[in-house]
């Protein structure tokens, strides 16, 4: 393989003169044709971008992939020669046509450029063709969503499995203190591919390695493992795309990482992953995907459900499959297949691993919007179900309610009690608990700065209850609010 380096340096030195980021063709493009190219329609987007600045041609070669006049090109000070020299595009006639899709990564702050994605061209539903079996994805909604999850906290030994073309790593460049990431796939061509996004992105070092699972780093330890990994159920033997199916039967390929990543982790190292698992007949998901885990914290969450058929049609649509000759004998043999292994849904979702003496395990399902990034707030969730286990409401321990919780009260209008009382999140995860009157009275009076023993005290004399059935209480229904981040150890 030639040498791309000097070529893709002088190409980023391009890209950072025309501004070509998210922010930048954001602004570009405008709210309507932005939605519409969210559809995979370009047209809007293309009339857009029909001036000849820098961005505008940048924009229309490798985001929205259409051929661009070569002396375009050159009118606008970018030289077609560099994007040839460094395998991004070639001469077609007069024109410039793109070999790879580049695109631009926002942080997951939403704030500031992170660096650039190369993939093989996207192949558009309608475009009557079928990805390659070894074709590398860009960015989507799911490189997104486990760049949210990452946790933010600063490392020095990554492991991105699965890189693709490198987004992980990427998102996770600014984090590193000096150190590694390693980045491994099955795929020769992703690595190929990984390697031109690191440095389009200026990022230096970044250790590329072939091979399944925890193969390549077999006896190695990292503070952090992230994975994108390829969890899509498909029937045996369809392994028709490296990115999304690994061959290994059901969600195997997930419960095998899952159940290797400790060894992995250094002491208080996080491995966090997206993740499918089937719901079989007759037993409950949480019991299936519980068992995976050992000797980690892990916080298992489940965003969606879908039905063997809704599955099949989503993958289907995503390799472009649907309308294709084929396309009702595979939807058939992955409707028969699910129904041969009893599954009745498959689960979406994160899955977070650290390396913990006292492993606390919390896996549920969570359907409604959160904020966003949750890696930044990810280590006190951990935190959270720790220090639930540990709870006690004696030997002088404080608790404050959370910031950001309001209280909502149900009832007949002019009642004089309400006849339910619910604690509401308005930040993180948003969770919603029904209390009872001792906890709503904590929520509103325990700062950390009272012992709690001397809080159940006073709220048992002004309500008249009983004060060893107000302690006794607190001690039942408190481990769960702190589990769930309405209570926290002050």
């Amino acid at each position: 393989m030639r040498d791309l380096r000097e070529p893709l340096r002088r190409v980023r030195a391009a890209f950072e003169d025309a501004g070509y980021t998210v922010g930048a063709v954001r602004e570009l493009l405008g709210p309507v044709a932005g939605g519409a190219l969210a559809r995979d329609e370009i047209v809007p987007a293309l009339r857009a971008t029909g001036g000849g600045s820098p961005l505008e041609l940048l924009t229309r070669l490798f985001w929205l992939q259409v051929p661009v006049d070569a002396a375009a090109l050159d009118a606008a000070g970018l030289d077609g020669r560099d994007l040839v020299a460094a395998g991004l595009a070639e001469p077609s006639g007069a024109q410039v046509r793109p070999l790879l899709h580049v695109e631009p990564l926002e942080s997951v702050s939403g704030e500031g450029h992170a660096g650039y994605a190369v993939s093989d061209l996207k192949v558009r539903p309608g475009s009557g063709t079928v990805p390659a079996p070894g074709h590398v994805v860009g960015t989507g909604g799911a490189s997104g969503n486990l760049a949210r999850l990452v946790v933010h906290r600063p490392v020095d030994n990554v492991l991105d499995l699965g890189t693709g073309c490198g987004v992980q790593a990427v998102h996770l460049h600014d984090r590193l203190r000096p150190g590694r990431i390693t980045a491994t796939d099955v795929n020769p061509r992703a690595l190929e591919l990984a390697a031109m996004s690191f440095e389009l992105s200026g990022m230096d070092g970044v250790e590329l390695l072939e091979g399944s699972l925890l193969e390549p780093v077999r006896g190695r330890r990292f503070d952090l493992i992230v994975s994108n990994p390829p969890f899509v159920v498909a029937p045996p033997g369809d392994r028709r795309f490296t990115y999304r199916e690994s061959g290994l039967p059901g969600d195997d390929f997930c419960r095998r990482l899952v159940g290797a990543a400790p060894e992995m982790l250094e002491d208080g190292g996080y491995c966090q992953l997206l993740a499918n698992w089937l719901h079989v007949e007759g037993v409950p998901w949480e019991e299936r995907v519980g068992a995976w885990t050992a000797g980690c914290d892990a916080w298992i969450v489940q965003r969606d459900v879908q039905d063997p058929a809704e599955y099949a049609e989503l993958w289907l649509r995503d390799s472009c499959e649907a309308g294709t000759p084929e396309y009702r004998a595979r939807y058939d043999a992955w409707l028969g297949h699910f129904e041969r292994q009893g599954v009745t849904g498959i689960g979406f979702g994160w899955i977070t691993l650290r390396r913990s003496e006292r492993p606390a395990v919390r896996i549920e399902e969570l359907r409604q919007a959160v904020d966003q990034p949750v890696g930044a707030y990810v280590e006190s969730i951990l935190d959270g179900f720790g220090n639930a286990e540990k709870f006690s409401t004696g030997c002088g321990s404080r608790l404050r309610a959370a910031a950001g919780l309001v209280q909502e009260q149900h009832g007949a209008p002019g009642a004089e009690d309400p006849e339910r009382i619910v604690l509401r999140q308005t930040a993180r995860l948003r969770r919603a608990a029904g209390v009872g009157t001792v906890e709503a009275a904590l929520a509103g009076v325990c700062d950390g700065t009272v012992p709690l023993d001397r809080l159940l005290a006073a709220i048992a004399q002004l309500t008249g209850m009983d004060a060893d059935q107000v302690r006794a209480h607190a001690e039942a229904v408190l481990p769960e609010l702190i589990a769930d981040g309405f209570f926290e150890p002050a």
